[in-house]
This record gives structure tokens, sequence and C-alpha cells, in this order.
């Protein structure tokens, strides 16, 4: 019980203080994106979805192990993740995101192989996230070309 809970505080910490500020995210919201991104709306709900199976995936792996290198590559990857829209607002250069998409989704390559042989389910809940982020990356990468 008290590792469920302060794997959700270090997620809540992380995710609070790496928000960026609304006047910051106007500018992100108001960049052009590629005519056939239909489903931006659904992406913060993916987020989430992401983000619950991250939590799920710590708590099988740290239930399973107890290891603190474990948790400590869980906790690089929300970092990793959070920070992209607040570098991306704060250096107004998408590339600067598209570059940290792709190293997230290094790391979360990385961690699934570290998870793998502790926790087959810590393993799977994984894969939305290896999954989602080369589509959040190209987005990205894609948006650099319409906003010069």
């Amino acid at each position: 019980m008290l590792a469920a809970l302060l794997i959700l505080v270090v997620m809540g910490a992380v995710v609070a203080a790496l928000n960026p500020g609304r006047v910051e995210f106007q500018w992100f919201l108001a960049l052009r994106r590629p005519r056939w991104l239909t489903f931006e709306r659904w992406i913060p709900l993916i987020w989430i979805g992401i983000y619950a199976c991250f939590y799920a995936s710590a708590l099988l792996s740290w239930n399973a192990s107890g290891s603190w290198p474990l948790m400590a590559g869980f906790l690089l990857l929300v970092l990793l993740v959070q920070s992209y829209t607040l570098v991306i607002v704060r250096t107004r250069r998408l590339r600067n995101g598209t570059l940290l998409g792709a190293a997230g989704w290094g790391w979360g390559v990385a961690l699934s192989l570290a998870v793998a042989p502790v926790s087959r389910g810590g393993l799977v809940l994984l894969i939305p996230y290896l999954l989602w982020s080369p589509i959040g990356t190209f987005v990205t990468w894609r948006m650099q070309r319409l906003n010069r």
C-alpha cells in the first residue's frame, strides 16, 4: 500500500512540476498541425491512459522485485515524457520536442527490457507507450515543417 501511494505521489509531483503555464501552453496550441491530425482531441485521454499504465507497470515491477534502480528507470521515463511540452514551450523549438520524444521512446525500450524478466504484466503495460510515442514524435516532427 505504501509503495502504491509513493509511486502515485512521485508521478503526480513530476507532472505538476513539469507542466507548462497557461500562457506558455497557449503558444503551443496556436501552432499549425498537419491536416491529417484529426484525433488531436483524444490525445489528452490517450496520455492519461498511458500514465495509468506507467503507474500500474511501476507498481507491478516494484511488487515483483523491490528494485530501486528499476523505480529510478520509471522516474526517468516519466521525467522525459512530461518534460516534452515544457521544453518545447520554454525553448519555442519543436525540434527539441522531437528529440525528447525519440529519447523517451529509446528509454522506454530500455526500461521494457529491464522490466521483462521481472514482471510480464509490467512489460505489457509499457507497450501502449512504446506504440504511441513514435506517433507523437512523428506528429511533432511534421509540425516542425509547418511552423518554421
